[in-house]
């Protein structure tokens, strides 16, 4: 065993070489694919920070505009609200006047033509609006538009499943029910049936 000759191991990665070590183990500095790849990450860290900071900013924007799109929504809705009110403060306006003319003649015809007026105006201020009233009496029974609350029974030869009488008028506005028409159908009797 003495006889071996000593081997001497020289390590060449530059992380493991140290200054000061004579010969091939003196330090060289990382390799240039290293840095260069070293580089490149810094480079995409930088373009990603870039991009987080755009998209922090761009979701700032938009949660600032929805908040600003309600808010103007918002002030819409109250001055549609606040238009309607006071064209019906003007109804009431005239529904003031119609009392006062029932109290000073003691005929009723003067309230009825009053309140007869004031529901006509009433009427024009709802279609303003967008708002018409369902035509129910004598139409086929719809159950979109209609709410059966009674049966009548049919007189001879009436047709069946229509509506004979209107309980509650019903409204809507453009295309969709509002409320609809509390109404009584017409059904044959059993007798008639047969």
């Amino acid at each position: 065993m003495k006889d071996e000759p000593e081997v001497k191991v020289v390590d060449r990665r530059w992380w493991a070489r140290e200054e000061g070590v004579e010969g091939d183990a003196a330090p060289l500095g990382k390799p240039s694919y290293v840095e260069e790849l070293e580089q490149r990450l810094a480079e995409k860290d930088r373009m990603l920070q870039s991009y987080i900071e755009q998209y922090k900013s761009a979701a700032q924007e938009f949660d600032e505009a929805r908040a600003r799109a309600r808010r103007d929504v918002a002030r819409e809705v109250e001055r549609g609200r606040r238009a309607m009110l006071v064209d019906l403060l003007d109804i009431l306006d005239n529904l003031d006047r119609a009392i006062e003319a029932a109290r000073e003649s003691p005929s009723a015809e003067r309230l009825v033509q009053g309140v007869s007026m004031v529901r006509q105006q009433f009427t024009v201020l709802l279609q303003g609006h967008g708002i018409h009233e369902i035509d129910a009496l004598g139409q086929p029974f719809d159950p979109h538009l209609h709410e059966a609350v009674a049966a009548v029974p049919t007189a001879a030869g009436e047709d069946e499943d229509r509506v004979a009488g209107v309980i509650r008028r019903g409204y809507r506005i453009a295309d969709e029910v509002l409320r609809p028409a509390l109404v009584a159908v017409s059904k044959r009797t059993p007798q008639e049936a047969v």
